[in-house]
Formats: structure tokens, C-alpha cells, sequence
């Protein structure tokens, strides 16, 4: 197709340049332009040859079977116009030159029909039987002159083809069969895309060469494939079974057990099993290393509390009813201290050899390192009441002084004991039991001691308290009693102690110290002391309108008694609302940080605010620190006051006492007075201050306003004790 429309347009050009041709052209001579056309078409074979003016004029062919319009703008837009152009509902392929007489005059046009002879021909240049079609589109539809019974499949695929511009191969089902197809757009003559060339080549005749070659595939396959079914067999017999051991071997030593393939051969088999016995005996190695440190105190080499616990269900899953497994523990006392004189190194071998003497008195017991310092014991023991006469008399012999490091160290220890069922323990409820059976000999000062579950309470309830608590904080609803202080000189109520109370929702009225303690050993006491500060001061203004002018004290936890900011708050408060305040705080709170603790209560003291010391007595009193606390008042503790009129002693301390606060400048307040004997020796004495419930109980805010109200001196008789 190139080489023909070289040929056109050498023809073209050609005539487009000859003189006579173009002087006809320029004088408008038709006949002669017709004349040359058609002798030239005639030479060449053209199917059609004509000219077109520059003014539209169309000479050499029927201007009715032309666009005329469309080809002069082909023509116009570009020199030397070549492509497909559709003449009387058949594409052409179309040569133009320009005639140039000098100026353009016109254009010389030549034309090949595209029909069935082209396309055979076409054909016949292929070394393979290809067929050959040209579509051209006439309007929506793609249309071809040769309209057979696979056009209405091939339309479809050369409109699409035709979108992406460029030559599209792919496969496509006709009538025939499976063919494979390509779509060549073809150059139009006005450069929209009008034409394409589709050829097409049946897939039976591509595969017809291959087809002996594909039997011959097949037969070699299924001869190779009896070949390989034949080997397999024979050599299945001879490598499955061995193959086989060692899955099987693989699985169990998945499920932990131990495993061993017997070596039969020296071949590859034969080296996979003897590799797989190794790595089996490795496994084994680890897991026994890995468990024991599992299982095992790595410092000292006894068990750890995972192996007791272990042990501890081991033996309540073999109880008879109505035995127990008895758990015991070994606190070695002054740990600390005895690691800090011989070295963390021998302080381990200590606890070691202490877990020795317990194995060689009872070689079927199970010793472990709970802590640093408590070993955890459970033996064949099955009674509480049995165990104990044993265990106190084994522990002479396991505190027998110990030489380490050339040096004999003396050993203390002190024993808990906890027992249980399946029923109502486990492992480690019992361990834990041991354990607080441990903390309770030590606090009661016993050597041995069984769980008290009493005395132990509930810690997990009383630790949920304080976040009640707190909601009680906020909505009001832990409230003030207050207990009235006689002046034994003027015989006037002068002051009350506020006394926290909490009724509780679910367990009733709940006593001071459990709540309050708590609220210490979680750090939620200064939120409780600034409720108690709060309602004292609103309190005693509640009183001041009613008439009474009294003295209102609150206890300070010894944990805020160096808090410098808490003082701060309490000071501008009081201050603030011109409360007159006594703060009570016991003289074992400044221990802790005398400095700190000192300066705070001198801080309260100049700000006006009252300071006494509680429970004097009672604790560690040391007449150091009562020099140097800024207070206002002594508060002597009931423990002495209970037995006054009864015991020689305590009236001599109590008198002392006396002396010593008036000495130092204080008031003395004695708490605990019962009975009208002890209230008429404490006014003998020269005690400033009584407080008790022979004067009047704590009470809530409108009882005290009432008892106030009608308060006189002679009124303290047992009969007011009883109101």
C-alpha cells in the first residue's frame, strides 16, 4: 500500500507540474484538463482522477458522488493531502498535488478503490492465508464492502479499536472458529479516523502444525508418567516407612514426649534420623534447663513460689475429707540488717542454708524463696492443730547460729501458718494466708502464729472505703459530733472536740480510726481533714449565733503536721471566717521531720490558732520535743485517767504531769473521765480541762446547742452521765 501511493502521488505531482496541463488549468480550458486526467488515469489504472478548483469546481468526476465540501477542506488544509476518503459509499485511497499556475489554481486528485481485488491482493503478499477487510464508518455504524456473516462481530471490535489510535491485535469468536485479529486505523484524507484495515487469521490453521507435535507430547507424557508411578512404587517401599517414624517421632515430640528413631541405613534416611535423635536430645537438654529455671530461685537454688504453688495443688487434689494442707512460712527477722553487715552475697547463702536445715528435717517437704527474706514450706502435714507443737518445737534447732565467711551469725525467725481445703482454698490463696499469718506474728510479737482471718478483716473492702470516702467528701455526707470540754476552775463548757462520723450506706455507722487510717495509709487524709475543718468552722458559727462562745478543736493527722501548704490553706480559712480554732496533733507526729513539723505548728501558732498535744503519755514522750513545740495545751491520755481513783501510780504520773504542763506555760486537758472520783481528783490536782463521758458523749450539732443551752456546773452527777 506505501509503494502504491508512491506511485499515486509520483503520478500526481507529475501532472500537476506539466505546462500544458497547468496553462489549461489557469485558462480554464475543461476539456483539456478533462482530457489529460483521464489519459493519465487510463496509463496509470486508476479508478478515479480528477481535478478540484480552488473555487469548488470538480472536473473528471460526478460532483454528486462527492462531499465536495469535506474533500475541499482536506484538500485546502494541508499541501500534497493523502488518505482514505469514502466516493459514492466506497473508500478510496486518494493522491493530491497542488496545480500552481504560479498561484494555486487547484488541486489534481488520484484515487485507488479499496475493494475485494485490493484486499486479495493484499492478501497474497502474506506468507500465511490472512484475510483482509477495510471498514469504513458511515455515520455510527463501521461498514465494509464485502458484508459477511462475521461483520456484525468484527464492527464492535474495529470501533473499539479504533478509539486507542493505534494498531490493535486480539482474538475474537466468529462463525468460523477462533481468530485471531488486528486493526490497523488507516490515514482518512481530512485526518478523522474513517477507515481501518482488519486482518484476520483462523487459530485451527496457526495450530495445525503443532498438532502431531501435541500427540507426540501426550504419549511421551503418559509413558513418562508410567515410568514415575512405576519408580515411586519401588521406591516408596523403601522410603516411606523409615519417612514415616520420623513424622510420627516429629508429632510426639511436638506433644513433649521422649523420643528416639532407630538408624537403619547409612544413606540420607539414615543421616535425617540420626540428626533429628540429636536435635531431640537437645530439646530435651533445654526443657529440662528451662524448666528448672522456672521453677527455681536463681540466686539461691531452691524452688520459687510457682513450684510451691505447684506442689500446694498437688496435695489438695489428694485430701481426704475433713484433712488440710498445711502451708508455713520463715521470716528471717532483721534481714536488712544482717545483709548490710555480711554483704548481699552471704546473705543468700544464709537464706540457702536455712532452706537446707528445713529439707534435712523434712526431706519430703517442698522449701521456696517466697521474698528476699521468708522461705515458703509445705510438708505431708494435714492438720493445723498438729502442725503447730511441731513447728515451735523445730524452730530451736533451725535457729541455731550459722558460720558463714569465717563468721557465726545468730539467726531469728519467726513462722505463720496457713491451712485450707480444695473446697474453700488454692495454691495461692494459702501461700497469701502464710504470708499474713507471718506479718501477724510479728506484730503480736509471737514466734509462731496461724492465720487470723479476724484480725485480718477485709483490706480489699476497708480499700474501696476511701473512694466512697471521697464521694462522702463531696456530697456531705460524713457529718460532725462533738464532745463538750469543762472548764473544772470556772465550771463553764468552754470548747468541743469535733469528732468525724460516716453513716454509711451499706455498712452503717463505721468507727473513726478504720476509715481515718485507711485515709492515712492512702494519702486521702488532707481531703478528710479539710471536710472535718470545713464543717468544725460552720459548726461553731452555728453555735456562736445560738449564744455559745466555745473553743473548737480537731484532730491533725501526724501526716500533715510538716505539710507546709495544708497549714497554709488552714490559716487563710480561719482567717478568713475569724473561727477560733485548736488544732490537736500527738507529739510522735513531729518524730518523723522534727524540723519540718516544728516550723509548721509555729507557723499555726502565730497565726492564733490553738495547738494541743494529744494523747500524751500514750506513746514515746519525750520531754526534748515537749520543750520545743509552740503548743497551748496537754492532753493527757485516758489510759491514765480510766484507773485514777483506783491505782496509786497513775494519779502520781497524772499529778506530775499537771505540774510539769503548768510549768511550761500549758493547760492540761484529761480525756476519759467516767465517774465523778476521778473529775473531783483532777479538779484537786489543778487539771485545767476534763473531758469524758461523765460530762457529756459526743453528740450531733443540735443535741450539743440543746445540752448548751441547759448546761450548769451542779448538773454533773451519774444522772447527767446518763442523759
Amino acid at each position: 500500500m506505501a509503494l502504491r501511493t508512491q506511485r499515486l502521488q509520483d503520478g500526481a505531482q507529475l501532472l500537476s507540474r506539466d505546462f500544458g496541463f497547468r496553462e489549461a488549468v489557469a485558462t480554464r480550458d475543461a476539456p483539456t484538463v478533462e482530457s489529460a486526467v483521464r489519459n493519465l488515469r487510463d496509463r496509470m489504472g486508476l479508478d478515479l482522477a480528477f481535478m478540484v478548483g480552488v473555487d469548488g469546481e470538480v472536473v473528471g468526476v460526478d460532483p454528486s458522488k462527492i462531499d465536495i465540501d469535506r474533500l475541499w477542506r482536506a484538500l485546502d488544509a494541508q499541501d500534497g493531502a493523502q488518505g482514505v476518503f469514502v466516493v459514492d459509499g466506497a473508500p478510496y485511497q486518494m493522491i493530491s498535488a497542488p496545480v500552481l499556475s504560479p498561484t494555486l489554481t487547484g488541486w489534481i486528485v488520484f484515487a485507488a478503490r479499496l475493494d475485494d481485488r485490493e484486499m486479495r491482493a493484499l492478501e497474497r503478499l502474506s506468507a500465511i492465508e490472512l484475510d483482509a477487510q477495510v471498514f469504513d464508518r458511515r455515520g455510527d455504524a463501521w461498514l465494509t464492502t464485502d458484508q459477511g456473516p462475521d461483520s456484525a462481530v468484527l464492527a464492535p471490535f474495529v470501533a473499539a479499536a479504533i478509539q486507542t489510535g493505534a494498531a490493535a491485535p486480539g482474538h475474537l469468536k466468529t462463525a468460523a472458529g477462533d481468530d485471531l485479529v488486528l486493526v490497523k486505523p488507516l490515514k482518512s484524507l481530512d485526518g478523522q479516523a474513517s477507515a481501518a484495515l482488519l486482518l484476520r487469521y483462523p487459530m485451527a490453521a496457526a495450530l495445525a502444525p503443532y498438532r502431531p507435535l501435541m500427540a507426540a507430547v501426550v504419549i511421551v507424557g503418559l509413558i513418562g508418567a508410567a515410568l514415575v508411578a512405576a519408580a515411586s512404587f519401588g521406591l516408596s517401599r523403601g522410603l516411606s516407612r523409615p519417612i514415616i517414624a520420623l513424622d510420627d517421632a516429629a508429632r510426639r515430640l511436638q506433644r513433649g514426649e521422649d523420643v528416639h528413631v532407630a538408624v537403619q541405613t547409612d544413606d540420607e534416611i539414615g543421616r535425617l534420623a540420626g540428626s533429628f535423635n540429636l536435635m531431640a536430645a537437645e530439646i530435651r537438654d533445654r526443657e529440662a534447663r528451662i524448666t528448672h529455671l522456672a521453677l527455681h530461685d536463681a540466686e539461691t537454688g531452691l524452688h520459687n513460689r510457682l513450684a510451691l504453688e505447684r506442689a500446694i495443688s498437688a496435695r489438695l487434689a489428694t485430701l481426704a475429707p475433713g484433712e488440710q494442707v498445711v502451708v508455713a512460712t520463715l521470716g528471717l527477722d532483721r534481714f536488712t540488717f544482717l545483709r548490710g553487715a555480711i554483704g548481699y552475697s552471704l546473705a543468700t547463702e544464709l537464706v540457702a542454708e536455712i532452706g537446707a536445715r528445713v529439707q534435712a528435717q523434712d526431706p519430703r517437704a517442698v522449701v521456696a524463696r517466697l521474698t528476699t527474706s521468708t522461705l515458703g514450706v509445705v510438708s505431708d502435714l494435714r492438720d493445723l492443730a498438729a502442725a503447730l507443737p511441731l513447728i515451735e518445737t523445730a524452730a530451736g534447732s533451725l535457729e541455731a547460729p550459722l558460720r558463714l565467711g569465717g563468721e557465726l551469725i545468730d539467726i531469728h525467725l519467726t513462722h505463720g501458718l496457713g491451712a485450707g481445703d480444695a473446697t474453700t482454698d488454692d495454691a495461692a490463696r494459702l501461700v497469701e494466708h502464710a504470708l499474713i499469718a507471718l506479718d501477724q506474728a510479728r506484730a503480736t510479737g509471737r514466734k509462731v502464729a496461724a492465720f487470723d482471718a479476724v484480725a485480718y478483716g477485709d483490706p480489699a473492702g476497708n480499700l474501696s472505703l476511701m473512694s466512697e470516702m471521697l464521694e462522702g467528701v463531696a456530697s456531705g455526707a460524713l457529718f460532725l459530733n462533738h464532745q463538750p470540754k469543762l472548764d473544772l476552775r470556772s465550771g463553764a463548757i468552754t470548747g468541743v472536740e469535733a469528732l468525724v462520723r460516716w453513716n454509711h450506706p451499706t455498712r452503717g455507722m463505721l468507727r473513726p480510726d478504720l476509715f481515718v487510717e485507711m485515709a492515712e495509709e492512702t494519702g486521702h487524709i488532707r481531703a478528710l481533714t479539710e471536710c472535718v475543718l470545713e464543717r468544725a468552722i460552720a459548726d461553731q458559727q452555728a453555735l456562736f449565733a445560738a449564744g455559745h462562745d466555745v473553743l473548737m478543736s480537731i484532730n491533725i493527722s501526724g501526716r500533715l503536721v510538716d505539710d507546709l501548704d495544708f497549714a497554709d490553706r488552714a490559716i487563710a480559712r480561719i482567717q478568713a471566717t475569724g473561727a477560733r480554732m485548736c488544732f490537736e496533733v500527738t507529739e510522735t507526729a513531729v518524730i518523723g521531720n522534727p524540723e519540718a513539723a516544728l516550723g509548721v505548728i509555729a507557723r499555726l501558732a502565730a497565726a492564733g490558732i490553738a495547738i494541743s498535744i494529744d494523747d500524751y503519755g500514750s506513746g514515746l514522750s519525750s520531754l526534748a520535743y515537749l520543750k520545743q513545740i509552740r503548743a497551748d495545751e496537754l492532753k493527757i491520755d485516758k489510759s491514765f485517767i480510766l484507773t485514777l481513783d483506783s491505782d496509786g501510780k497513775d494519779a502520781l504520773l497524772v499529778k506530775s504531769t499537771i505540774d510539769l504542763a503548768h510549768s511550761l506555760g500549758m493547760k492540761v486537758t484529761a480525756e476519759g473521765v467516767e465517774n465523778r472520783e476521778s473529775l473531783g481528783l483532777l479538779s484537786l490536782m489543778g487539771c485545767d480541762i476534763a473531758q469524758g463521758y461523765h460530762i457529756a458523749k459526743p453528740m450531733p450539732l443540735a443535741q450539743l446547742t440543746a445540752f448548751l443551752d441547759a448546761w450548769s456546773h451542779p448538773a454533773i452527777t451519774d444522772e447527767a452521765q446518763s442523759a
